[in-house]
């Protein structure tokens, strides 16, 4: 298996927002940094807050955060085992981005069709709804 682009970031040759793009790589590192931005969730309160998602992919994708120094991972010595993660400072970073990316979200995407419907019968929306539909 090959490197993550995550780990090249130090050398990338692209561009800044492609390395950027690096640590957000992946579907659900975005949203897990997005959970975790309200502060820090056990592995299952993430699991139940992204019910779409795999064990292992969650797994996956946590590791690959840690690595990258996003996510901090906190084991306690109990039985049952008890895991907690939270952002890092340098996730914490990201904080923007993150909430740049929801912002757009509520006003461009539509995850059902009342939602959908909302968004058209209200006055402020209307332009930009009409050029995604062109």
């Amino acid at each position: 298996m090959s490197l993550p682009r995550a780990k090249l970031v130090k050398n990338f040759p692209g561009c800044p927002v492609e390395a950027t793009l690096t640590y957000l790589d992946g579907k659900w590192k975005g949203v897990i940094l997005f959970h975790l931005m309200q502060g820090t969730l056990r592995f299952n309160e993430l699991r139940r807050k992204l019910p779409a998602v795999t064990q292992r992919m969650l797994t996956k994708q946590l590791r690959e955060l840690e690595e990258s120094g996003l996510v901090s991972r906190t084991v306690y010595p109990v039985v049952p085992p008890r895991v907690e993660y939270a952002m890092t400072p340098l996730g914490m970073t990201l904080e923007p981005v993150i909430q740049a990316l929801a912002a757009w979200g509520d006003d461009y995407v539509f995850c059902s069709p009342e939602g959908r419907e909302l968004r058209l019968a209200s006055d402020g929306l209307r332009a930009p709804i009409a050029a995604l539909e062109a």
